[in-house]
């Protein structure tokens, strides 16, 4: 139940600030000494994490839908194709990464976010183009240790987009992927339940209770991610990564 709740509220802050989910994920079982949780409890704190940006982004997504805003929709599916192909043609090879890469992702994500303190505040909306270079920074973020959205971010901020702007893209794109990592993790699991010495998995009750908890906790870290790009102090959130990068690598 303790392990549950950490990785619960570990996922719930790490998706959505720029800090990497996976990457948090992968320190807190090592520190918690746990290999594997269960891929049914990785399936439901990401679909906790995913209602949290429907109710976040409730208004936006009830405008786009009676507007018919297609062009919006358009973009959304652009941004998800270069991640869609990267994920399906190295799905086994990015699983099999090592706590060390992993901490040196988490070190690359933090010089990123870093750079961001460098670049100028200027008032663009998401374009065609952005909406694909935020794209091919989702598909880098799937690797484990680089920020989602810390790389979409950082993505629409070199291209001078509005900050508000940014992260309403930036997680409205990431509810394709995230739906699709869920479904694919459903499929895993049909294939390999049956199959003997298969890891144990957590109650239902105590996953319907990791995504809500993860759930809630991101709705709020969604609130403060919010916050740090309208005060434009967004970038702090590198030393941390470089900070955690350095004690994953050490922990390896």
């Amino acid at each position: 139940m303790i392990e549950i709740t950490i990785l619960s509220v570990l996922q719930g802050i790490a998706e959505f600030l720029p800090i990497s989910s996976s990457g948090h994920l992968v320190l807190g079982k090592s520190l918690l000494g746990m290999s594997e949780v269960g891929m049914r409890l990785d399936i439901f704190l990401h679909v906790g994490t995913l209602l949290s940006i429907f109710i976040f982004y409730f208004s936006i997504i009830k405008r786009i839908i009676l507007k018919m805003e297609w062009s919006y929709v358009a973009k959304i599916v652009i941004s998800a194709i270069p991640a869609g192909i990267i994920g399906i043609l190295f799905k086994d090879q990015i699983e099999e990464m090592s706590t060390l890469y992993v901490g040196c992702a988490l070190i690359f994500t933090g010089l990123v976010l870093s750079s961001t303190k460098l670049m100028p505040a200027r008032e663009k909306g998401v374009s065609f183009p952005i909406a694909a270079w935020m794209g091919i920074a989702q598909a880098v973020a799937l690797l484990p240790g680089v920020s989602r959205s810390g790389m979409t971010l950082a993505a629409a901020r070199s291209a001078g987009v509005n900050g508000e702007k940014a992260a309403e893209f930036s997680f409205l794109m990431s509810a394709p992927p995230i739906a699709g990592a869920a479904l694919l993790e459903i499929l895993k699991a049909c294939e390999t339940s049956a199959e003997a010495g298969a890891v144990q998995e957590a109650s239902w009750g105590l996953c319907i209770f990791g995504a809500a908890l993860a759930g809630t906790v991101g709705y709020l870290a969604l609130k403060l991610l919010v916050a740090s790009l309208k005060g434009r102090w967004f970038w702090i959130f590198g030393p941390y990564c470089i900070l955690a990068g350095v004690l994953t690598i050490c922990l390896s």
